[in-house]
């Protein structure tokens, strides 16, 4: 694990008013990496804005939603802190560039920028080095601030179902936060319910259309623009699609091509072991983590999936 750089902890201790800044279409590790730390800079005496250039689409965001503030207009002396972002494009349209900014993430970047880093790709969430920053700053956090780093810990790492034998200390700061009084079953109803039926058929639509390739090593699906306007937007739950694609015997990998528009797509990747999706979502202008990764790009769904395909032959037909 990566300690906390001192460069950093100087950043905040020297610093009066922070904009706390998220990615698009921001996850639960996302948003609760920002309300955790926005609240504990207030703790400390500064001013501090959680902002997000949305939209809060997933229905476990809603309650929190409230939380976020528009970026502020005032720019004299304020300080940006970006969470869990590996590419400065994902902030979408804040408008944070020449301002002092630090950056807070658990992805690769093949394109580092922040002129104060703390990056560790070994994390299971931003939320866990956020606990890390509470810790070496010498604050304790309160029951709110526990519940919200909880809800992203658990988010990123599916309750836990991502972990694998080196996970000791994700456990051990997880007890930390229980013990700070954020309830595990409280969070998993906020993340696991309140789903609208339209999810369900949605779901049901893109299972229905898997496609194996590479003697099914390779799973794709898809979820097109019609049936998003159809059962709404609020109706995706990729990470339940994932879930049970990932339980397809002898599948490997794992892709959902999303139809944004007529000629934009958003794509998902999910690995098992062996193979780095972050390095073939880089090719598609994206990146993150070896096993699970996300991209933006131009084309359809047929002419994006004929270029997935190809991306993995070297995994999957070597040589």
């Amino acid at each position: 694990m990566v300690e906390v750089p001192q460069k950093l902890l100087d950043f905040i201790r020297e610093g009066t008013c922070f904009a706390v800044v998220g990615h698009e279409e921001p996850d639960g590790d996302c948003a609760g990496s920002q309300l955790a730390l926005a609240s504990l800079l207030k703790r400390m005496g500064k001013k501090a804005i959680p902002c997000s250039a949305g939209p809060f689409e997933r229905t476990e965001l809603r309650q929190y939603e409230k939380h976020f503030l528009p970026f502020p207009g005032e720019r004299d002396g304020l300080k940006v802190i970006v969470m869990d972002v590996s590419v400065r494009e994902r902030v979408g349209d804040l408008p944070i560039d020449g301002l002092p900014t630090a950056v807070i993430d658990h992805h690769i970047s093949s394109d580092p920028w922040g002129e104060v880093m703390y990056v560790d790709p070994s994390a299971p969430s931003v939320t866990f080095l956020i606990e890390k920053i509470f810790q070496s700053l010498g604050y304790a956090p309160t029951r709110e601030e526990a519940e919200f780093l909880l809800f992203g810990l658990l988010t990123d790492t599916g309750f836990f179902r991502h972990l694998d034998e080196k996970g000791a200390e994700t456990f051990i700061t997880a007890s930390r936060l229980v013990s700070a009084g954020a309830s595990p079953k409280k969070l998993f109803g906020i993340i696991s319910g309140g789903k609208p039926l339209a999810s369900r058929l949605l779901l049901g639509a893109s299972l229905s259309r898997i496609r194996a390739y590479y003697g099914g090593k390779l799973l794709i699906t898809d979820e097109t623009l019609d049936e998003l306007n159809l059962y709404g937007h609020d109706s995706r739950d990729s990470d339940l699609l994932y879930q049970l694609l990932q339980s397809i015997e002898g599948g490997e990998a794992i892709v959902l091509i999303r139809e944004e528009s007529e000629e934009e797509c958003s794509l998902g990747f999910r690995s098992r072991d062996r193979v780095n999706v972050g390095a073939i979502a880089e090719c598609f202008g994206g990146g993150g983590h070896f096993h699970a990764s996300g991209a933006k790009s131009p084309g359809t769904i047929p002419e994006l999936e004929e270029k997935i395909v190809a991306a993995f032959k070297k995994w999957f037909q070597p040589g």
